[in-house]
């Protein structure tokens, strides 16, 4: 019997496709953070608040190098920020965004579909 996870080529165009569509909704993300910052006098947010948000933007672009790179640790954290960034804005800014909620979706229905007959390659 074929397994078809044995003939799964290491690099194809759909896995970095789908590595592309979740950076986009993570750049998505930063610029709502980006854009919240020029506002945070008007908005009266403390500039603590910015130095955690984009500590955790930081962290969720390098989960998607580190997938690119084909790291399994890389695969856990990449959602774990990506919902401490919904929590985030949602516990101190009573804000709903949208594009984590999509990324997180996108990650479970297109990334995990093109990760999971890689994970051999994943170290």
């Amino acid at each position: 019997m074929d397994n078809y996870f044995d003939k799964e080529p290491k690099k194809t165009l759909s896995f970095y496709l789908a590595l592309a569509s979740l950076a986009l909704f993570t750049l998505m993300g930063i610029g709502m953070d980006g854009d919240e910052f020029l506002q945070h006098n008007l908005l009266n947010i403390p500039i603590w608040y910015f130095y955690l948000i984009f500590t955790v933007d930081f962290f969720s672009l390098l989960s998607l190098v580190g997938i690119a790179f084909f790291r399994k640790l890389a695969v856990y954290f990449f959602p774990v920020f990506v919902v401490l960034h919904f929590y985030l804005h949602q516990f101190y800014l009573s804000t709903f965004l949208y594009t984590d909620v999509s990324n997180i979706f996108l990650f479970i229905g297109i990334g995990l579909l093109m990760i999971i007959p890689k994970w051999k390659y994943f170290k």
